[in-house]
């Protein structure tokens, strides 16, 4: 009897280092499935956070150059504001009769036409050149039509109001005679 005894022992011996062996086994196995799944979280973690990396540095991008060219035009109504006074300068200098042209209170008062047409080049306004050439919708404004014998029609004759542009947007357009 003492035989089946150890026989049944060594049975239960043997069946519980099975079953701590499936037990090891399986607890690899569930170890192994649980690295797998946390390794495919931590991979799509990482992409999404450099999705949404790089959607944040395209944003951030766009935010300065959309700063940019709010500061590119923020001079404009103050800029439409100072244009009339530029006008009435040049109205003032085309009136001066010829025999004052060398006095020097009136030179000095050009040179303050002079100071701010430099002012307002340097905030990035220049001057639409119309004269002599061929009428632009995108720059000129017609306020008359004048039959000329050799002009060729849609040629500007004359300049009534001077045009500007700030940068690279058309601030106000010139005001000109084209011919019939």
């Amino acid at each position: 009897m003492e035989k089946k005894e150890d026989t049944t022992k060594e049975i239960d011996r043997e069946s519980k280092t099975q079953k701590a062996s499936a037990e090891k086994e399986l607890s690899v196995s569930d170890l192994k499935k649980a690295l797998e799944k946390c390794q495919k979280e931590k991979e799509e973690f990482l992409a999404g956070w450099q999705r949404e990396r790089a959607n944040f540095l395209n944003y951030k991008k766009e935010e300065t150059e959309r700063f940019k060219d709010i500061i590119k035009y923020a001079n404009e109504e103050f800029i439409l504001k100072i244009l009339p006074v530029l006008d009435n300068f040049e109205k003032a200098e085309k009136e001066i009769p010829e025999d004052m042209k060398e006095n020097q209170y009136l030179k000095g008062l050009l040179q303050i036409k002079i100071q701010l047409l430099d002012f307002l080049k340097n905030q990035g306004l220049k001057e639409i050149q119309s004269l002599g050439k061929k009428f632009d919708p995108n720059f000129h404004e017609v306020v008359e039509e004048v039959e000329v014998k050799d002009k060729e029609s849609g040629i500007v004759i004359e300049e009534v109001q001077k045009g500007y542009i700030l940068e690279d947007k058309v601030l106000r357009p010139a005001k000109v005679k084209v011919s019939k």
